[in-house]
């Protein structure tokens, strides 16, 4: 690539890449293409972003805000989390209430999202945007949908799994009573044949047994707790709770062994 003299012409650059249907970029990629020193770039860099032009989403990666987003000061992360995530070399998937959204089940708050990587990161939050970042260690690549957006695919939990995740991380999201009438619409969505063999790999069984009991006491949808039965068939099992965030209440359903720690109001 030839490398244009002027830095100046930052701006022009960020054109071309939105002509080629892509929202983000680095600041290596602007170090290889333009001659100037690194802190004339870095100014203009700032420049750009006071002029609410781009966004700082980590170090040295940057996305562009189209003018229809200039006031936010922000993109809704589907236009650049796959490129984020390959930038910084980690496997990820939106999960939880955004990737519950994307389904038609949520009705989350704009600008917040929830995304599943293996090790820890910290949030990042920028104007609008706040992406928080859970940790699973493990999953199957089966267990996840890709998903279309202007800039190009992106991974997200399938239904199956984003109703397992609900369950194993309903005490860091708003507890088991937010989660109620999202994983009612959710389940609509739900295929028993894929829910057995996601839950047949899922790594927490305690999960299992949440979404168990909900789908057999709470929702009625005996089709999909016979999937989660048929995967806990081999599993040793335990007296777990309900609500995480809760106490203990010793009101112990013995289908599942299920301390209903909570009161459950379906409303849908």
């Amino acid at each position: 690539m030839n490398k244009t003299k002027k830095y100046e012409y930052i701006d022009n650059y960020l054109l071309t890449i939105r002509s080629k249907g892509r929202f983000s970029f680095t600041f290596e990629e602007l170090n290889q293409t333009f001659d100037s020193s690194e802190q004339a770039i870095r100014r203009k860099i700032y420049r750009l972003k006071a002029d609410n032009k781009i966004a700082i989403i980590r170090k040295d990666f940057y996305v562009v805000l189209p003018p229809e987003y200039t006031e936010k000061g922000s993109l809704p992360i589907y236009l650049y989390i796959d490129d984020l995530m390959k930038y910084l070399r980690r496997n990820y998937y939106i999960g939880l209430y955004s990737a519950a959204a994307l389904y038609g089940a949520a009705h989350q708050q704009p600008m917040e999202y929830q995304v599943i990587v293996q090790s820890p990161m910290r949030s990042i939050v920028e104007k609008d945007t706040r992406i928080n970042f859970f940790v699973r260690k493990v999953w199957e690549p089966e267990s996840l949908d890709m998903k279309q957006s202007a800039a190009g695919y992106f991974n997200v939990s399938s239904p199956e799994l984003t109703a397992l995740d609900f369950m194993s991380f309903n005490g860091k999201i708003g507890g088991i009573s937010r989660i109620v009438p999202i994983l009612s619409e959710l389940a609509e969505e739900i295929k028993p044949a894929r829910m057995f063999k996601i839950a047949s790999s899922y790594p927490q069984i305690s999960a299992l047994q949440r979404l168990g009991y909900m789908f057999d006491k709470v929702y009625n949808r005996q089709d999909l707790a016979k999937s989660i039965r048929r995967a806990l068939k081999d599993k040793a099992t335990q007296n777990i709770l309900l609500s995480i965030a809760s106490s203990q209440r010793e009101n112990i359903d013995k289908d599942w062994k299920v301390d209903v720690n909570v009161e459950i109001e379906n409303e849908l």
